[in-house]
């Protein structure tokens, strides 16, 4: 009885997750692809390594908008606490942007969408349970990202001219908390996580549900598919579902 009773308040509390969830995502106005390759490496049982590579698309799949390259160290500081350091490489394909006269009607100037890069730091410590064969991790990453300043050209309606404009540099600090949850089935290809991250600066600025699953083939290679709803805390950011795509291979 009292495992019955259990599943019912599994299932209750899920429902009422689902029903609190979705109907805030379904208010997203893009849909995009995220994939990512991974290679890591284990110098010990606490010193590992890797690197990893991503692409993501946006535009309902239609547009690239990032390309990223970066790697980690992490060390292992107790048996359930891992802390991690790492260092990316973003390509972004900044948005196109318009401005209008003060009558809100007439178009002022115009910036057309441009490649920039951006570098970002991190440094991060991860807690982790495991409860029979369901694991629970806390992990704390704080990120700094810094895009160096660059010349791209405006179109000025006024004078009917292109012109040199300068993005100036700037530097973001970022304080990312995620909690996740995966669960190993026994006798089961698939091991099924979800998750739930917060990214926080002055105030919440985005809130990321994720859930899929993965594969692990020969313990060296693992695939991964997802998908991950990313809820704006701004008006002036759309809110994004998108289709996740990982393979990792371990050395």
């Amino acid at each position: 009885m009292a495992r019955s009773k259990r599943k019912q308040l599994t299932t209750l509390l899920l429902t009422l997750l689902c029903a609190t969830l979705f109907p805030t995502l379904s208010h997203a106005d893009d849909a995009g692809l995220v994939a990512t390759i991974e290679a890591s490496h284990k110098f010990s049982k606490k010193l590992s390594a890797g690197l990893e590579a991503e692409f993501r698309s946006r535009n309902d799949f239609r547009t690239a908008d990032r390309v990223s390259i970066g790697g980690d160290v992490s060390y292992k500081v107790l048996p359930w606490l891992k802390a991690s350091a790492g260092y990316v490489l973003l390509i972004d394909n900044n948005r196109e942007e318009i401005k209008y006269q003060k009558d809100g009607v007439s178009f002022n100037n115009w910036r057309p969408s441009y490649w920039g890069l951006r570098h970002r730091f991190n440094l991060a410590l991860t807690a982790s349970y495991k409860i029979r064969r369901v694991e629970v991790s806390l992990r704390e990453r704080w990120q700094y990202t810094y895009r160096p300043s660059k010349m791209i050209d405006n179109f000025d309606f006024d004078e009917g001219l292109w012109e040199d404009h300068e993005v100036k540099g700037k530097g973001k600090n970022v304080l990312r908390s995620r909690l996740q949850v995966e669960w190993d089935i026994p006798k089961c290809k698939f091991d099924p996580f979800a998750s739930v991250e917060f990214h926080t600066t002055r105030e919440l600025e985005k809130t990321r549900f994720l859930v899929g699953v993965n594969h692990s083939l020969k313990k060296k290679h693992n695939f991964k598919l997802y998908y991950r709803g990313q809820v704006s805390g701004s008006s002036d950011e759309p809110n994004i579902h998108m289709l996740g795509l990982g393979y990792a291979y371990k050395f």
